[in-house]
């Protein structure tokens, strides 16, 4: 079987708003709530958690910081053609 990677994330349209996000993260806020009070993307209701997912199921600048950090691990910001993203790694299997 593949390697899957599960992910949360936190999607706005500024660096800097994504740095400002990153900073409450950073100074212990909980990811999930401020996922769902910031978060332009649908996962928020679940807190940004954006479930299992395989190689090539994300924009690849998503998909290489999901792969190559450790669960637990919050990243950001990270620019895709969608916005910017914090994204906090929750598992691989």
């Amino acid at each position: 079987m593949a390697v899957q990677a599960r992910a949360s994330h936190i999607l706005v349209k500024t660096e800097d708003e994504a740095n400002k996000i990153m900073k409450r993260i950073n100074d212990g806020e909980d990811f999930a709530a401020v996922a769902k009070r910031f978060s332009s993307c649908p996962s928020r209701k679940n807190g940004g958690d954006l479930g299992w997912f395989g190689k090539g199921q994300m924009v690849p600048e998503f998909e290489k910081v999901a792969f190559e950090n450790d669960p637990g691990t919050v990243v950001g910001p990270v620019k895709t053609q969608f916005g910017y993203h914090i994204i906090k790694v929750t598992g691989r299997k």
